[in-house]
């Protein structure tokens, strides 16, 4: 795996999680904090995401099934269609890194449907997440760091934090059991955290989703003439081709499955729910008024969601809030991945 696939899994916001975790300490993580290592990482970036920063907006539809009401009473899972705002991302700090097969990809997606209840998310092409605590990724971030003889993180820093971080090693087991697809459009999107879903009769079960491609693609590297930005271009083209698709399927785990370590598969005996299909007809480069200054606060949830006891969700939440506060008062510089300019050079 790439220095960006552990170091930049997931966009992690962290913003109450040192109050709610009890950690008040005077060397206690907080959200400047945990931003400010991103910063020491990857460098300031004014204008950008600190983790994410490479993106490109989207524009869509959810059409509902129904079939989501089992579990949910939320709006967003009645019969019907609604629009969706979408951001396309590679995870870590640098808003110009060149496409690489092994950096974890993002979809992120804000629903809006009809009432004003908004349901936002946040979700990566790997089927668990690396970390089970913030305390374990913020570790993570400084191990990852590249050194300046070699450009890559110190053997001896990570070999460290693996030894400290058992569920990270087995973690990075299940991951590399699930190769990347070639791109965008095949990848297979994970929520990683879990939800507890309450339907209509009151009754509640915890939840994990996955956005499925209805496109098809064998995982494969990048192609030996790959540009920077190969990875969004081929997004582009094959948007400019017709929409894309992917099906959201809901898990219901079992009174046994864990709810608060992300690092850990539910059985896949589990039942899954299709709810509908997610699809994207439009992207945009990234400018004021489309998703680029959305905040993707995974904790932004409808009437029939809440979060679990998952400590990383509280986390994300902190930690983004932190960071859009930071860009929104910088100023902006250029998107790298410009569709125009893609779409000229054809």
């Amino acid at each position: 795996m790439g220095m960006t696939t552990v170091a930049g899994v997931a966009a992690v916001d962290v913003g109450a999680f040192a109050f709610a975790g009890g950690w008040l300490r005077p060397d206690a993580l907080t959200p400047a904090r945990f931003v400010d290592r991103f910063e020491h990482v990857y460098g300031r970036h004014d204008g950008f995401r600190r983790n994410h920063a490479k993106g490109l907006s989207a524009s869509g539809t959810f059409q509902s099934n129904g079939a989501g009401t089992a579990v949910c009473k939320a709006t967003v899972f009645k019969a019907g269609t609604v629009p969706v705002i979408g951001r396309f991302s590679l995870s870590g700090g640098l808003p110009d890194q060149p496409d690489k097969p092994d950096t974890v990809r993002g979809l992120a997606l804000l629903f809006l449907p009809p009432g004003g209840q908004q349901w936002r998310t946040a979700m990566v092409n790997i089927p668990v997440f690396v970390d089970s605590t913030p305390q374990g990724f913020y570790e993570r971030l400084l191990a990852t760091k590249p050194v300046p003889e070699t450009g890559k993180p110190d053997p001896q820093l990570m070999a460290a934090f693996m030894d400290r971080h058992p569920e990270s090693a087995a973690a990075m087991k299940i991951i590399n059991q699930s190769p990347p697809s070639s791109g965008f459009a095949n990848s297979t999107f994970h929520g990683l955290n879990a939800f507890h879903f309450t339907n209509d009769t009151g009754a509640t079960a915890p939840v994990r989703w996955v956005a499925v491609p209805l496109q098809n693609g064998q995982p494969t590297g990048a192609p030996p003439s790959a540009q920077n930005d190969y990875l969004f271009d081929a997004l582009i083209d094959a948007v400019a081709r017709g929409p894309l698709s992917w099906r959201l399927l809901l898990t219901i785990g079992g009174p046994e499955d864990p709810t608060n370590d992300a690092t850990k598969r539910w059985p896949d005996s589990r039942p899954t729910i299709d709810a509908g299909t997610i699809t994207i007809n439009a992207v945009q480069t990234e400018a004021a008024g489309n998703a680029r200054d959305i905040n993707f606060d995974p904790t932004v949830l409808p009437d029939g969601i809440v979060v679990s006891d998952d400590p990383l969700l509280s986390a994300r939440s902190a930690v983004y809030a932190r960071s859009f506060t930071r860009r929104a008062a910088e100023a902006k510089r250029p998107s790298e991945v410009n569709v125009a300019q893609v779409r000229d050079e054809r």
